[in-house]
Parts: structure tokens; sequence; C-alpha cells
């Protein structure tokens, strides 16, 4: 089965700034998620495929325990549609829980292990998530066990030793060390070790899969309520996504490139670009449970992967890590961020100390998520999101009729799903080259005095001082203004500037409604979310708080 584009419209831009080749118009093969990997395991069986703290497994092995699992999990009772919930850090278990739920004809619900017992508990209803994978690490055990005994629509936990997915010595001094971070769990009936469900033969039943019906993950979002929402991604949706994620990287490199994954699996940025792209070019993903800094940096020192996905954030504590010399990152060859915006001075300062390249791209949840993409081969435009992707058009829509296309280089908005289009909520332009550029976010937008004001405007000219490392802007409430702008701003270490100083330097590089009112200076790193966002929303938090307080 095959999803052909459109054919190509003349009036679109960004056909003749295509690159070469690559065909905008191509036809995109669908099929199912667990075809992926059958494919890779054919054809790069004795390739390594994941690399966890010093234990390596071939793709053949990863395919063998997903037979395994994939059987074992019908027996339990998952069968077409079932919901299984995937609470689980970075770890070849998530890759084979993944493929195994699918195999086994489930739908995966993907879990932040950072939620509280109260979210968690909300999503297994929303979801009607009736088993959980996970680990035995009490992080994760502790919040299952109170879901559990509070009561909870959940009838099977199955769970993993993270010891069993460590190399020797590691795995014994692991229980030694940390044995009180391993869960202590009851003999019950909700509790299926994955030991134990993985003993049988490995044959699964088939299950007809409709790749454009069936859907293969539900992906929760938080929405403008703040109230996390499930999108209904199907198994075409992931695969086309991941097809054309692949068409964009080139068809070189395929068993033999070396994929760093520090991005939370759970988040739809990491399962496509880390994950899915990996499975379908049999590469060999080298992952920590969790991003820390010292980590990734000594893990791209001695493993030398070859493509790393990340946030901007992420790319930025690189930048400014106080020992970043002694670390060697010359094997990156190309970067992708995404997740929020890419700061200009960010990128050029990443790309100086890697020499690799860095491409900025744009998608959301409801997408799977990636629609535009700067070129690998092509013109690479500093503070463009890029090119819509194969077969991906990109429309700027007039707000007052929710349908007319506005003509390049005008900034429109709007942030609901109207006559077949996915209206993103974004204030966005595109260029007569067909290159789109994130204005802001509409939520995000600040007015005062009636002026519009959009942050990352803003965090772009904070960004151009030396002593800056961090930036967040917001507007807060004001009796005369509407909303007053303000600035959040972490130091480089050994840095120092005043907010009298950093003022003076944004007159003439910002209007005077667009300089921050006021600017609080920080010691300590801004907050950030479980993927390394910086977190607009717990400045915010922290305000309301201090105000009321």
């Amino acid at each position: 089965m095959t999803m052909t584009a459109p054919a190509p419209c003349p009036d679109y831009p960004w056909i003749k700034s295509y690159p070469p080749t690559l065909d905008w118009a191509a036809a995109v093969p669908l099929y199912s998620v667990p075809e992926m990997l059958q494919k890779t395991v054919r054809n790069f069986s004795s390739r390594p495929a994941f690399d966890f703290l010093g234990k390596r497994s071939t793709w053949g092995e990863i395919g063998n325990q997903v037979d395994h699992l994939a059987a074992g999990l019908q027996k339990a009772g998952v069968g077409k549609g079932t919901k299984v919930g995937l609470f689980l850090a970075n770890s070849p278990t998530f890759l084979i829980a993944y493929y195994a739920v699918l195999k086994a004809g489930g739908t995966v619900v993907n879990y932040n292990p950072l939620y509280s017992v109260k979210e968690l508990q909300h999503q297994i209803n929303d979801s009607e998530t009736d088993m959980l994978i996970t680990l035995d690490l009490r992080m994760l055990c502790d919040k299952v066990q109170d879901i559990v005994t509070q009561g909870s629509r959940l009838k099977k936990v199955v769970v993993a030793r993270f010891a069993d997915l460590l190399p020797f010595p590691k795995n014994v001094l692991f229980k030694l060390a940390k044995g009180g971070d391993i869960a202590q769990l009851p003999e019950a009936e909700w509790v299926v070790w994955y030991h134990d469900l993985i003993r049988n033969d490995g044959k699964a039943n088939p299950v007809a899969i409709d790749p454009l019906e069936d859907v293969a993950v539900l992906q929760y979002t938080g929405g403008t309520t703040g109230v996390p929402k499930g999108a209904m991604l199907t198994h075409a949706n992931v695969v086309a996504n991941t097809e054309q994620a692949m068409k964009w990287l080139g068809q070189g490199g395929f068993g033999e490139e070396k994929m760093l994954g520090v991005l939370p699996f759970f988040h739809v940025f990491a399962m496509t670009a880390v994950m899915n792209m990996s499975v379908h070019g049999g590469f060999e993903i080298i992952a920590l449970p969790r991003f820390d800094l010292d980590a990734t940096l000594k893990l791209i020192a001695q493993k030398k992967p070859t493509l790393f996905p990340a946030v901007p954030a992420i790319y930025n504590a690189i930048n400014n890590h106080k020992h970043r010399d002694r670390y060697s990152l010359k094997s990156l060859r190309f970067c992708i961020s995404g997740g929020a915006p890419l700061p200009v001075e960010v990128k050029k300062q990443f790309e100086q100390n890697t020499g690799c390249v860095v491409v900025e791209g744009y998608g959301l949840t409801e997408a799977a998520p990636v629609l535009c993409c700067n070129p690998v081969q092509g013109e690479n435009r500093a503070g463009s999101i890029g090119l819509p992707f194969p077969g991906t058009i990109i429309e700027i829509i007039d707000p007052e009729d929710r349908k007319t296309p506005v003509p390049t280089g005008k900034e429109e908005t709007d942030n609901v799903l109207i006559d077949g289009r996915l209206h993103t909520g974004d204030i966005a332009i595109m260029d007569e080259d067909g290159y789109c550029y994130i204005v802001d976010r509409i939520k995000d937008m600040i007015i005062t005095n009636g002026y519009k004001v959009y942050p990352r405007n803003v965090e772009e000219a904070i960004y151009l001082h030396p002593a800056v490392e961090e930036c967040i802007v917001a507007g807060l409430p004001d009796p005369s203004r509407g909303e007053a702008v303000k600035a959040w701003v972490k130091l480089r270490e050994g840095a120092a500037v005043s907010e009298r100083e950093l003022k003076d330097f944004l007159e003439g590089r910002l209007s005077k409604m667009e300089v921050p009112r006021t600017i609080e200076i920080r010691q300590k790193p801004l907050p950030k979310t479980m993927i390394g966002k910086l977190s607009r929303k717990d400045l915010l938090a922290e305000e309301a708080a201090r105000k009321q307080g």
C-alpha cells in the first residue's frame, strides 16, 4: 500500500527549493509498524541495534525478544485494540515493548515517568489502559502500587528487572549499591514478571492490521487547557512520518549510523526521530535512561554517535559546559533540533564547537509529528524551520474566515481542525522560497499597550549578549498595560551583567515595547520539562505563587 502525494501545484513555493535528490510528490509506502522492524531484522540481523550503558544487542536479538514478548502478551489477553501503557525510562525494554504490543495487535499508550499519581490515574482512565509495562525501579513502581491500591481499571502490570538490562559486572553492582532503588513488589495477581511472560515459543498469532484505520499509538499532549489529550496515531501515521524522515535524511548509512538517544522515548519527537528512524534504517541506538549533561558528553566521546536529535536547551547546555573541550564531539554528523525554537546563536555555536550540521525542524503530536525541516542537502536557513516534508502541504491561513491562504510573508494563525486542515496555533510566515518561520505560539504572544510582542523575538536578542546562557520571556498581568514583558536570564559561569546593562544592550535591537520591563537574573539553570525544553509554564506558575503568597 502506498500514499500518493497530491500533484505538485506550481504555486507551492517550496517546490523550487527542494533538494534535487528528493521528490516532494514521491509516493510514501504504508504498512503496519511491526513490519518496519521485521524488514530490519531480515536485512541487519547481526548488526548492533542497542547499546545501553555498555550492554549491546543486535537487531536479530531485538527481533527475537519482540516475538517472545508479543506471544506472551497475547496469552495474557492482549488483542486487537487492547490499550497497553509503557511506563518506562529509555531502555531496550521500551523499544521491545513498543513493537511487541503492536505485533500482538494492541495499541501503545505512552506515559511520562515524571507524572504524578493523579495525572497517571487520569490518563489510565481516559485512554482505557488495562495493562502497564514498567521497570522494577521504585520511582516507577511506587506510583503504580499507589494507583492499584487506590482502585484502578489496571488489570496487569508487567515488570522487567532493570539489572537484567546491564552488562556484567554493572548488573551485580547495581543490586549491591542501588538496592534501595529497586521496588519491593507484592505477590499479587496484578503483578506479572517480564521474564515469566517471555517464556514461550515466540510464535505470536498473526493479527490483521489496517494501517489506515487501526490506532498504533495514543500519544498524550498538553492542550491549551493544560489537560493532556490523547492523539490517535494510526499505523499509517507513524510509518508515513518515519518514511518521510528517512527520505529527508537520505538513503545512505543504512545499517551504519549511530543514533544518540537521550530524548525520552515516550515523547513523540524521540519516538520518530530516535527510535523509529533507527529501526527503519538499522541504526544502532546508543541510549541513556535520561538526559544527563556529563554522561552525554562522555557517551559522545566514547561511543562516537553520528546522529543526535535534541531540543535547543540540550545543545545550549553542551555549548556552555565548562569542560566541553575535554570531549571529542567530532563524530556528530547531523543533528536535528525540535520541540522548541532554536536560537540562531545556539545553532551557530554548536556547529562551530562540533563541526556538524544542525537543522531545525517543526512538528506537533497530532501530525505524528514532523511537518517540515531544513534540508540536509540544500540550503539550511538559520531561524527557519525549513521546507514541508514530502507530500506535506503547509498553508498560512487567514484567521478571520479560517479558510483562505494568505500571501507569503504575512503572519497569521489559528488553532482548530477545519475542512481537513490541522491548524497548529502558531504564528508563522512563509517566504517566497517556501521556507517557514515560526514567529511564536499564539498563546505565548504578549499584548502590551495594544502592541504585539513575540517572546521568541525578544529571546533571540537577549541570546546575542555574550554573558547569557539561557533565557525565557513571558508576559505578566499589568493593570496599566494589560501585560508587561519580563525576561528570566541565567548567565554563563563566571559572567556578570546587571539588569540595567542588559536593557541598554537591547535598546536598538528591540523596539521600546519589546524591551523587558523586568529582567530577573538567576544563578541556577532555568526550569525545564522532561524532554529538556525550557519551561515558560513553570516560571509563570512561580510568579502566580509569588503574587498570592
